[in-house]
């Protein structure tokens, strides 16, 4: 079942949706179904519960439908709507990704269209992103390699008001979220996993790392071998890792046949 957002400022249009898609929850393809009376409500709403799907109206006072996604995290992002009386946003909304865009008064065979398309996208969330970071592996790939360096023991990492020094073995992972570079750092015998925003790239980084016990397992990512503790079949041949504390990371495919040579599996 699908969980439902409605955000609409006019009280009509989110009551006429609501009742449009009754049958559907009768159904049982459509489950809770929750209403914002602007984009102020309707970006804390999302924030705070896990949603498939969410009807957006473009225009809301506070913010409109493009500002409460483009506040949104990739994790509290659901399948979005927009719900417009105006055809002007069409490009925009696609540039978006939404999954689909329906003109007021909205037709029930538009609205069955958009949600068959919010059941696809969340069966196929996880096979979408294996096949792009398959692409951006194989991206990855095709760039030249740096040069190669004598391996690092140590280096700094910046922390508030002073740098922080530590060994490259004690390295789970490094990974690139929104072009910042996150360092996982986790010491012998210790419990805790300390992230650590660094200044450098991942690509200066795997040059340094050891290759003997470090590996790029997509382009946003890099893991010390040694650290893995599980390896979960996942779609199409690949692989997720759980390292030391429970991190879980993705391997491509081309990655995850190459994992498996090395620890020869």
């Amino acid at each position: 079942m699908l969980r439902v957002l409605i955000a609409d400022d006019e009280a009509p249009a989110r009551s006429r949706l609501r009742r449009m898609l009754e049958p559907l929850a009768e159904s049982g393809r459509i489950g809770p179904i929750e209403e914002a009376e602007d984009g102020v409500a309707a970006l804390e709403t999302l924030q705070t519960g896990a949603f498939d799907l969410a009807f957006l109206d473009v225009r809301m006072p506070g913010l409109d439908g493009f500002d409460v996604i483009d506040r949104l995290t990739p994790e509290a992002r659901p399948a979005i709507v927009f719900t417009t009386a105006y055809d002007e946003y069409a490009i925009r909304a696609f540039e978006a990704n939404a999954i689909d865009y329906l003109l007021k008064p909205i037709g029930a065979e538009r609205l069955e269209g958009a949600i068959g398309r919010a059941e696809r996208a969340t069966d196929d969330a996880d096979e979408r992103l294996a096949t792009l970071l398959d692409t951006l592996d194989g991206d990855a790939r095709g760039a030249a390699p740096l040069p190669p360096t004598e391996p690092i023991r140590q280096l700094s990492v910046p922390a508030r008001d002073r740098l922080i020094v530590v060994s490259a073995e004690s390295i789970l992972a490094a990974e690139v979220n929104d072009g910042i570079t996150n360092l996982y750092v986790r010491a012998s015998g210790e419990t805790v996993t300390d992230r650590h925003i660094v200044p450098f790239t991942l690509d200066a980084l795997e040059s340094r790392l050891d290759r003997r016990h470090f590996m790029r397992i997509h382009r946003s990512a890099i893991v010390q071998i040694d650290r893995i503790r599980e390896m979960i079949p996942w779609f199409s041949g690949r692989y997720k890792l759980v390292l030391d504390g429970g991190q879980e990371v993705i391997a491509s495919r081309a990655r995850s046949r190459e994992l498996k040579e090395r620890l020869a599996l």
